[in-house]
């Protein structure tokens, strides 16, 4: 390692994501720096979303509004930015308008051609190293810092749909229509994700998680030949470099929102992301015959809708996943992560969400035997 960090004096989320069983279960939420906090929608104010995201003081200062909002309660900061600074990076152009819109998506594989055969990581996306590094600095060991990338799957869907797509129609017409030509897609989006996330370990991240929030939109052969490769080879790959480069090897954590829990248990990362609609005690039972005596930490999944519900809802549910993780932990399953089943939405007081890292504090410590 390059760089000189604080010690790191809450590792609940380290410990939980190599497997181990912990005192209570660690808990950090998708999108935590985000739209619902008045203090993000200041900054947002006078800042565009994607020069937030490239300058790392300012990512760095919302990456630490939760944290600062939340002392005590949150068990990990992850930082400020963005899955597609990797399309970015690949010389897209992408605007925040308020979604995402790619001013010129890819409609045939020969647009593919317009796109540099040769991405240099450090040079396109160096200023999320830099702020992750900053952040590093900055949380002073209080918890510790997430990287991510999108996958190779959902960074292809929008590059090619240009945006958010309720059908995905344009995108998976590729995968039937071009298959070849998307597999070389998705190899070129590979390679870099698997630079990026290197390089993020190298400049702090303690723990990476790669985010298929698209993987739902694919039939399970779709997803085991589309998405599923890839996957593997970015956990086979980033673990590789940063072994070859005395890098710590950090937990992997994989968000396949949507997929098959049995397929994306057998990518080979430390931890499974659920979303709300699947029962831990049913992931628990299919995970056991597929991982090869591993351990597998399962991550998730309240409904994000339940923090609208009020505070008697808010603690009858948490108290209920709890209760379902608590049942989940068998077999090759030991630890759990809480989180939401995906990332926090603007309109949720923050004092709910509070209220829910509360709840999840209290309800999810491990039962005496």
């Amino acid at each position: 390692m390059t760089q000189e960090f604080p010690t790191l004096t809450n590792d609940l989320l380290l410990r939980a994501a190599r497997g181990e069983q912990t005192e209570r279960a660690p808990v950090w939420v998708m999108r935590q720096a985000g739209r619902y906090l008045p203090e993000f929608r200041k900054t947002r104010e006078t800042h565009e979303f994607f020069e937030i995201c490239r300058s790392p003081t300012l990512a760095t200062e919302i990456t630490m509004q939760p944290i600062r909002r939340y002392a005590g309660l949150l068990d990990a900061a992850i930082i400020f930015s963005d899955i597609l600074v990797v399309p970015q990076a690949m010389g897209m152009e992408v605007i925040m308008n308020p979604g995402p819109h790619f001013t010129d998506p890819l409609n045939t594989p020969a647009d593919v051609e317009k796109l540099p055969r040769e991405v240099d990581v450090e040079k396109e996306l160096g200023y999320v190293f830099e702020a992750l590094t900053l952040t590093r600095k900055t949380l002073a060991g209080q918890v510790p810092l997430i990287g991510f990338s999108g996958a190779p799957w959902t960074l292809m869907m929008y590059m090619i749909e240009g945006g958010g797509s309720q059908t995905r129609q344009k995108s998976k017409t590729w995968l039937f229509k071009h298959p070849e030509a998307s597999k070389q897609l998705l190899e070129r989006i590979t390679d870099i994700c698997v630079q990026y996330l290197i390089g993020q370990v190298n400049a702090g991240a303690q723990l990476l998680q790669v985010f298929d929030s698209n993987a739902g939109d694919l039939s399970p052969y779709d997803f085991s030949t589309f998405s599923l490769p890839y996957l593997k080879r970015i956990a086979d790959e980033v673990r590789e470099g940063l072994k070859v480069r005395q890098l710590p090897v950090v937990p992997l954590t994989l968000f396949a929102k949507g997929a098959s829990p049995s397929l994306a248990a057998s990518a080979g990362y430390d931890t499974i992301g659920l979303d709300w609609t699947l029962d831990p005690r049913d992931v628990a039972k299919v995970t056991d015959g597929i991982i090869d005596g591993r351990t597998i930490t399962l991550q998730g999944n309240l409904d994000p809708v339940v923090l609208y519900g009020g505070r008697e809802a808010i603690e009858r549910e948490v108290k209920r996943m709890c209760s379902a993780f608590h049942d989940a932990r068998r077999g090759a399953c030991k630890a759990w992560i809480a989180n939401l089943g995906h990332g926090i939405t603007p309109g949720v007081d923050p004092e709910d969400m509070k209220f829910f890292l509360e709840c999840v504090h209290k309800y999810s410590a491990v039962p005496s035997s």
